[in-house]
């Protein structure tokens, strides 16, 4: 279970789907070394994609910026002991000239 508290710092997605998050990361946690934040990454985004189809994509450190764009209610970025955690389905790029 969360041993640690999740601050959640920004989301779309349901509630449900926010449980899920959280409790992935925490397994991961478990299973993989703070340090391995490759692992951990992989270890959520397998269960996402597995959940809720393919297309996940996972971010996980303490210290790393971004920009993408996601497809409306698959978003969440929250931390959890030392790590932060993005998570978000891609969007579908619309073929514009």
């Amino acid at each position: 279970m969360l041993e640690g508290k999740a601050q959640i710092e920004d989301t779309d997605m349901p509630v449900k789907m926010q449980i899920q998050a959280m409790t992935s990361a925490s397994q991961a946690l478990d299973l993989y070394d703070v340090f391995d934040c490759k692992s951990i990454a992989s270890h959520i985004k397998k269960e996402f994609d597995k959940n809720y189809g393919g297309g996940w994509q996972c971010v996980v450190g303490s210290n790393f910026g971004c920009f993408f764009t996601h497809s409306k209610g698959t978003f969440i970025y929250f931390a959890l002991e030392t790590l932060n955690f993005l998570i978000f389905k891609g969007a579908s790029s619309s073929s514009t000239p």
